[in-house]
């Protein structure tokens, strides 16, 4: 596709966010960057975050999974539905109870100053690495696709991309962000929805044609009741459950959203169909999935040396153009609205955690607001390049993977506030902390030896969290 068409679709789409952010943020008060007056219809919220929840990984990534793991990952989508009753039934109520802005203010509240920062820290890498690398995905799409073509240099790819989000959240902050989150779940269900009418009309199938084909092809296979294996069903199911209530319930990003509804029962209603929505969306990801590689096969087309790359080489030289399109807008909007949001909550959290910003001073410390959100996207910036720099994909994944560490101590942090009475010796609790993850990775890499065989996957969030469990356990006051 022509590289100036690539880059008058991006910039367009970038043009209609910033619009979005100019009518959302005419007229905002200072809180409305934080909590958007709490005045965010549930439903927006529901829609959008759906799009903040996924990224441009799992936009890729599922649908290419399918050939070396079926639809197991389904599995770990259904555990979600318990992840998210808790977050409904037990978080949320905790959170709108003692009006927080910040979630891991509640950790001061019960254990002290030192817990808090804590948790607050440990939030603030995992963001950083997370968010780093959906964008260093989107802009190595970018890259290939626009700035190549003109012999430009991958940080002015990333340079560009930064500037844009930067460009529309700096002053509307989660105000904004829920309303371009909605918009950008639309591009990313678009895709998907347009990608699978794509397969179905080239391949002249009708609707019952097109299921009976997915359901009958055993890369549909939804559970694996193997126990060794790392994706079983009940180690997938509790870890979903676990993963919902840790990346989601304790996550300031994904909270800083609910927390925007105007009370408790719209943030629960929010909740319920946000994760029914969610299922059926997986759902069709997993279900492309499969429908690219039947169409690839009838087709005689050549497959691509990694899974993550099947969709996009498809869609870029297979698809209609309408096809290709909607694949860009759906990769970027895939990678931006988990990213945006990202450097927004970055932003609340280091605001309100570390530098004591309160609801009466938002105002007044508003130019040191802007100064931050700026400084985490020069942060953001330098850890992309970090990534490129060391240009070995395994290596960028296992990065990615190890920032999922970083949620154990909040699990046991937050576990241990609300379902013991008991305190803990503040001081000691940062040592518990880091201890937590290292002695997890220690366990995970040793697991086969000391565990006859078994080896852990997304479960190795449980034991993180159990391990900070029981050294809060050891630390408590007497």
């Amino acid at each position: 596709m022509n590289p100036l068409f690539v880059g008058a679709i991006v910039l367009g789409y970038f043009i209609l966010l910033i619009g979005i952010s100019w009518l959302t943020s005419r007229n905002a008060k200072a809180t409305d960057f934080y909590t958007a007056s709490r005045e965010s219809k549930w439903y927006l919220v529901a829609f959008g975050m759906i799009g903040a929840s996924l990224s441009g990984v799992t936009f890729i990534s599922v649908p290419g999974e399918v050939a070396n793991s079926n639809f197991y990952y389904f599995q770990v989508v259904l555990g979600y539905l318990v992840g998210y009753f808790v977050i409904a039934k037990v978080l949320l109520p905790l959170y709108y109870r003692l009006n927080l802005v910040s979630i891991y203010t509640y950790l001061e509240q019960r254990f002290g100053f030192w817990s808090y920062k804590s948790g607050a820290f440990f939030f603030l890498i995992s963001r950083i690495i997370g968010a780093s690398f959906r964008l260093f995905l989107v802009a190595g799409v970018l890259q290939i696709a626009f700035f190549d073509a003109y012999d430009l240099p991958f940080w002015i790819s990333v340079l560009t991309t930064i500037i844009l989000i930067w460009l529309y959240t700096f002053k509307g902050g989660i105000k904004t962000i829920v309303w371009t989150d909605t918009l950008q779940t639309a591009f990313m269900l678009v895709a998907v929805v347009v990608s699978i009418l794509f397969i179905k009309n080239e391949l002249s199938w009708t609707w019952t044609e097109l299921t009976s084909s997915l359901f009958q092809d055993s890369r549909s296979t939804i559970f694996n009741w193997e126990w060794q294996s790392g994706t079983n069903f009940f180690k997938q199911f509790l870890s979903g459950a676990f993963i919902a209530i840790v990346m989601t319930g304790l996550d300031q990003d994904m909270m800083q959203k609910n927390l925007t509804c105007k009370n408790i029962g719209e943030a629960q209603k929010n909740v319920f169909w946000f994760c029914v929505i969610l299922v059926i969306v997986n759902f069709l990801f997993l279900s492309l999935g499969v429908l690219l590689y039947q169409y690839a096969e009838i087709g005689g087309i050549a497959m691509p040396d990694r899974s993550d790359n099947l969709f996009p080489m498809l869609a870029v030289n297979n698809f209609s153009t309408i096809g290709t399109i909607t694949f860009l807008l759906g990769i970027t909007a895939a990678a931006y609205s988990s990213a945006d949001s990202a450097l927004t909550a970055l932003t609340t959290s280091f605001c309100v955690d570390f530098l004591g910003f309160k609801k009466e001073n938002y105002e007044e410390r508003k130019k040191l607001r802007v100064g931050v959100h700026f400084g985490f996207s020069i942060i953001l910036f330098f850890v992309i390049l970090i990534f490129q720099a060391i240009n070995d994909q395994s290596v960028i994944n296992s990065i990615f993977i190890a920032a999922g560490y970083t949620y154990g101590p909040l699990l046991g942090l937050f576990a241990f506030g609300i379902f013991t009475k008991w305190d803990v010796k503040d001081g000691f609790v940062p040592l518990v902390s880091v201890l937590s993850p290292l002695l997890s990775y220690i366990i995970n890499l040793n697991s086969e030896a000391l565990l006859g065989g078994y080896k852990f996957g997304f479960e190795i969030l449980i034991l993180n969290g159990l391990i900070m469990f029981l050294g809060l356990l050891i630390i408590r006051r007497n």
